[in-house]
């Protein structure tokens, strides 16, 4: 039975005690405590948070409104800041109020937030107010969040060096329980110092989640008995001259915060010996780092003792307290500093420990070995300064000093699998990679496209993915806030006469308007797109810091002199009576987009787009609370219609545009459980696409899942040493979620618990990975994040992910058991790919490998979600629950229930998911049976086997297409080609099989007859029905020739939509095939009827061709050759473009054919690709 009562309130209304919470919540919960502490010593304190959000303090915003109610009933007043830099100035003046009359406080603590270039940017800020000092019973808390692996940013970033730069000690915690202990002492300094203090932080504490212990009591403060304060002390005063702030942080508040320091023991020895000879120093998450790499390496503190290794942890590496060095460095004859990036605690290390003797100072090693830096490039480090360290880099490191004076045989042991963990990752296999993209319907798909012939600059913000998403018109970036600026460095010295450049709407409130009026002082030829998206995306979908709309920024940029202010939008609706546009604004539709931007790259000056489109992901939380418009409108594809030519991808770049495998090859889908009803598709030149309008989603009946016989508890794991789960999937489909779940039920059952989520970018549908540690006890765990071949079990809810680098390095083949599912949905790469192939076979072959054969479990966990719960986010409890029967969870089916109910969102779906994974692991066919849908699978999708069964199918359905002799027509010259195949190259039936699946398709080509019968046979209706349910009516978007003009921006026939009436009058012109090629066929003297047909004779002679020249060193050619149509895909111009690739390569592939010197540079005609 759960241990635990647990209420989600208790992380910041229980007093003392376990608790679970995120290193997020952590810092919320500080300011309360602080406040508290403060009550219990007697003042009447308040706190003020301001700062702005940035990964990995994306979220930290969000926590302190939910805890809203929290913070006022402690005093605490958070109030975000327009950009980092105002919100530090701001907090500067929370230590202010003790200069004017009237506070009602005895102090205010402030606590600043922000990413790493935000202290860049408040450097300023910074340096003016710990000059000025702070307030007696106030204290600042500088809370930097850094991207050391550069996971959500543009640089990799470290912040130390800054405050360094302005004389701020710097604090860094390693974990949850540290930022609050940490934090405590940092507004104790803060207070005692009179310096701001500032608390780095990174993912692996902000996005970590750990079960702590909390004492009001705890941390005790002390205060020096060995400083002595001067007597007009150290705090911020009013007069204050310049030189005298100077000369009181030089001379006495920076040795104020070393003595705080040194009476609290932040810096301190953790392991020692008693023949101490190699020392290792870190800090942070390197400290963490170390530990998990002696675990790593088999040193527990006993064997640490017995080889001479002393370990000493610094919470505050900069500035460095030289006692605590001294006591370290004494009698050591190496020490080894462990730091990511630059090194701060070496070179203080190395300073302090100059002037000591040559026979009793320590040699110091950290980025280089003894060889030292700088005298002479060197290309080697020891521990490199750029990336991130892992666990496994620093155990090869120290286990290489340990070797230069200690055999230790664990320690060669654990050192050569590692060594064998890189080499195996280093050989060549199957890859593939999901990278973060624009989310299904995101505003950027369309908003960062320009004409032909443009570029664009990127920002900061989502639409920066366009960097990468559309790498030949989107090009280079600026910091936050000088977007567009560097054209004016530019464009005197190019021909390039305009560009444009992103600006996301935040950043335009944060300082892009700075910017705009920078390019208007210039007066360069540039336009830039306001993306008005009505949500800071990128952190979380908060809302811009202030009041900001469109008719706002038309009116702020025509006063700062822009030429021409014009608005896109997907809703021009919404623009009727709005009176308060700047004046001479018009209002276009996104259709129009390409022409807008046209007009606006011709006008001379700085020009403006408002592109006004609400960020779908937003749009998405907002229709679950029923807070924006759910039209009763989605989109279905007429998959025997389709080509599979991928220009529905190319016009939405729409992750929910799907491929589905067909006898007929590969078609499109929409995923409706993904789909946010953008209806860009609809744009692609296909008649395929058909909008429901009205109606809902067919919902199966539920399977009672509770009905069935009661399944068996498995045995979970004794957790004699911690267990280690790595959970793999897509950023967006509730992989974080899952963490968060298992931690709680962790918490519930009184397990130790500790987790991290890597994910920066991949909310956007990257890669995401979930490390979840499990122990009896708190203190079992060391570093959160899972080493090398340390993984016990993978819950694989992405076979991408978990076949990636970064997870295979974490199995080992006898250790690791994996659960992984063996749906794998396509990569953003597929919407410009239509041939995009993703390996399965071979990445799950990856991962057996590194598991072993028999320890890894594939479950189409996607595809049976979905069906029996009727949505795809289902998938990743399903999972958990097939590992949890699998007994590869160490925590209660009771508890994890408890956490379900806890979470308050589809509890009853979500517990029939983790019930359904469970029976899967029991009865995966019993379960395959309950999922199976009502309707047979459709024919088009049950795939032939053999030529034989290939050729009926295709004849049977040219007889339905046109007529008896026409499919005779088919069989005979597939005959043809059979026989000459079986007569030279006996046993292979690759090129009639080929030629029967290329020949049909030029047969079957989609004229106005075929789509027309194909719409009306009552194969599509059928399946519509069999997806939809209630009162709908189909609207059809077609181009009929005698309706459409040509978009002259497109060059296409414009689409139109066409109720229900057309599928009356599909129905009479189906029933004139027969007129099809003939004299009487209205539509047969189009140049697009008139070269289908002759492709149809082009491609018998050619059969002709192969056969006579067919051998068995020719076939792979002659296959190649015989399979050129499969690029001939779509209609109209899209058909048109392909046909022309196809000849192309017709022709190449028959001058191999008939001349053999040219063979050797044969290739297959269909590319296969690996995803990326």
């Amino acid at each position: 039975m759960p241990a635990v009562p647990l209420s989600l309130e208790d992380k910041y209304t229980q007093a003392s005690g376990r608790l679970f919470l995120t290193g997020t919540q952590a810092l919320v919960r500080l300011a309360m405590m602080q406040r508290e502490r403060d009550l219990a010593a007697g003042l009447n304190t308040a706190g003020f948070i301001s700062g702005y959000r940035g990964s990995p303090l994306g979220g930290f915003d969000q926590a302190l409104w939910r805890a809203k109610k929290h913070l006022e009933s402690h005093h605490v007043f958070f109030t975000p800041g327009v950009n980092e830099e105002l919100a530090a100035t701001a907090v500067w003046g929370s230590q202010q109020v003790g200069l004017f009359p009237g506070a009602k406080y005895d102090g205010v603590f402030g606590l600043w937030y922000g990413k790493g270039p935000g202290v860049d940017r408040s450097g300023d800020v910074f340096k003016h107010a710990n000059a000025a000092g702070t307030a007696k019973h106030g204290g600042v808390l500088l809370v930097a969040g850094d991207d050391h692996a550069c996971k959500s940013s543009t640089l990799p970033h470290q912040s130390e060096h800054a405050f360094d730069a302005a004389m701020i000690p710097v604090l860094y915690p390693t974990g949850v329980q540290e930022i609050i202990e940490l934090g405590l002492h940092g507004f104790a300094m803060s207070r005692y110092s009179g310096c701001y203090v500032a608390f780095k932080t990174i993912s692996e504490t902000l996005d970590s989640s750990a079960s702590i212990e909390v004492d009001p009591l705890r941390p005790a403060i002390v205060l020096p008995t060995d400083f002595t304060v001067p007597a007009a002390g150290m705090n911020i005063r009013w007069p204050d001259a310049p030189l005298e702030q100077e000369l009181r942080l030089q001379h006495d508040k920076i040795y104020a915060a070393l003595a705080y320091a040194r009476a609290n023991r932040l810096n301190r020895i953790t392991i020692d010996s008693p023949h101490p000879r190699l020392g290792i120093i870190a800090s942070g998450k390197s400290y963490l780092d170390v530990l998990q790499a002696l675990e790593d390496l088999g040193i527990d503190e006993a064997h640490a003792a017995e080889i001479g290794i002393r370990l000493f942890k610094v919470s505050l590496p900069w500035p460095l307290e030289p006692n605590g060095i001294r006591e370290f460095a004494q009698g050591l004859d190496e020490i080894l500093v462990v730091e990511e990036k630059r090194q701060l605690i070496e070179y203080q290390m190395k300073e302090q420990l100059y002037n000591w003797r040559d026979d009793v100072r320590p040699r110091v090693i950290g980025k280089y070995d003894e060889h030292g830096e700088w005298e002479e490039h060197r290309a080697e480090w020891l521990l490199p300064a750029a990336g991130e360290l892992t666990p496994a880099m620093i155990a090869r490191v120290i286990a290489r000093r340990i070797g230069k004076f200690y055999t230790s045989k664990i320690v060669e042991a654990r050192l050569k699998f590692l060594e064998a963990k890189e080499a195996a990752l280093a050989r060549p296999r199957a890859r593939a990679a999901r990278i973060p993209y624009f989310c299904s319907g995101c505003p950027h798909n369309t908003s960062t496209r320009v004409p032909e012939g443009s570029k664009a600059l990127a920002g900061i913000g989502c639409h920066y993915m366009a960097t990468w998403i559309r790498p030949e018109q989107t090009m280079t970036f600026t910091q936050m806030g000088g977007e567009g600026v560097p054209w004016v460095g530019i464009q005197p010295f190019t021909d390039t006469k305009h560009v444009f450049a992103n600006l996301g709407d935040g950043t335009y409130f944060h300082s892009g308007l700075l910017a705009i009026r920078a390019a208007v002082g210039a007066n360069v030829n540039i336009t830039y797109k306001v993306l008005f998206n009505d949500a800071v995306a990128m952190t979380g979908g908060q809302p811009v810091d202030g009041l900001l709309s469109v008719p706002m920024i038309t009116r702020q940029v025509a006063a700062e002199g822009v030429k021409r202010v014009m608005i896109v939008t997907d809703d021009v609706g919404k623009y009727r009576g709005v009176a308060d546009l700047a004046p001479g604004v018009t209002v276009h539709p996104r259709e129009e987009l390409d022409a807008v931007q046209r007009v606006l790259r011709e006008v001379p000056g700085v020009s403006v787009l408002v592109y006004d489109q609400t960020c779908a992901a937003e749009k998405r939380r907002r229709r679950k609370r029923g807070k924006f418009p759910d039209p009763a409108k989605r989109v279905v594809i007429n998959e025997l219609v389709c080509e599979g030519c991928g220009d529905c991808g190319v016009k939405s770049n729409c992750l929910s545009v799907v491929p589905v495998e067909t006898e007929f090859g590969r078609k499109r889908a929409i995923d409706q459980s993904t789909c946010n009803k953008d209806y860009s598709c609809v744009n692609g030149f296909c008649p395929s696409f058909v909008t429901v309008e009205g109606g809902r989603l067919r919902r199966r009946g539920a399977v009672a899942v509770d009905a069935w016989p009661a399944l068996p508890e498995p045995v979970l794991p004794t957790l004699d040493r911690p267990w280690g789960i790595l959970v793999t999937g897509v950023g967006g489909t509730g992989v974080v979620t899952i963490g968060a779940l298992l931690g709680v039920a962790a918490h519930i059952e009184g397990k130790g618990i500790a987790l991290l989520d890597m994910t920066g970018l991949a909310q956007k549908g990257g890669s995401v990975y979930s490390h979840i540690r499990v122990a009896r006890r708190p203190g079992d765990i060391h570093a959160v994040r899972i080493a090398a071949g340390e993984a016990s079990a993978v819950i694989g809810c992405d076979m991408i992910v978990a076949a990636s680098d970064e997870a295979i390095a974490k199995m080992q083949s006898g250790f690791t058991r994996a659960v992984i599912n063996a749906d794998v949905a396509p990569t953003g790469a597929f919407t410009k790919d239509p041939d995009l192939h993703i390996p399965g076979r071979d990445l799950a072959d990856a991962i057996r490998e590194a598991c072993g054969p028999d320890a890894a479990d594939f479950i189409d966990g996607g595809a049976l979600a979905t069906a029996l719960l009727g949505d795809s986010i289902a998938t990743n409890l399903f999972m958990v629950g097939y590992a949890w029967q699998k007994g590869l969870v160490p925590i209660g089916r009771e508890a994890i229930e408890q956490a379900i109910v806890l979470n308050a969102v589809t509890v009853d779906a979500n517990k029939a998911a983790f019930e359904w994974g469970r029976r899967a692991a029991v009865d995966a066919a019993a379960v395959r049976q309950a999922a199976a849908p009502s309707q047979a699978r459709p024919e088009s999708q049950r795939m032939s086997v053999g030529l034989d069964e290939v050729v009926s199918r295709r004849r049977e359905f040219l007889v339905r297409y046109q007529n008896e002799a026409y499919a005779a027509r088919y069989v005979a010259a597939i005959d043809r080609l059979r026989a000459a195949e079986s007569a030279k190259v006996p046993g292979s039936t690759a090129l009639a099989m080929a030629g029967a699946r290329h020949l049909f398709k030029l047969m079957a080509y989609k004229d106005e007859y075929e789509v027309a019968r194909l719409y009306t046979d009552g194969d599509f209706a059928a399946r519509v029905a069999s997806q939809f349910e209630g009162d709908y009516r189909l609207v059809m978007h077609l181009a009929p020739p005698i309706f459409s003009k040509v978009d002259p921006a497109t060059g296409e026939p414009r689409k139109r939509a066409f109720g229900a009436w057309m599928l009356r009058a599909m129905r009479v012109l189906a029933a004139f095939k027969g007129l099809r090629g003939t004299a009487f066929d209205p539509f047969g003297g189009t140049e697009e009827r008139r070269a289908e047909r002759a492709l149809i004779d082009e491609y018998e002679a050619t059969l002709a061709q192969i056969a006579e020249h067919l051998s068995p060193d020719t076939l792979e050619i002659a296959t190649d050759l015989a399979s050129v149509p499969e690029r001939i895909r779509g209609y109209g111009p899209v058909k048109a473009r392909h046909l022309e690739q196809a000849r192309e390569r017709r022709e190449a592939l028959l001058a191999q054919l008939l001349d053999p010197s040219l063979r050797a540079k044969a290739r297959p005609a269909i590319p296969i690709k690996a995803a990326a």
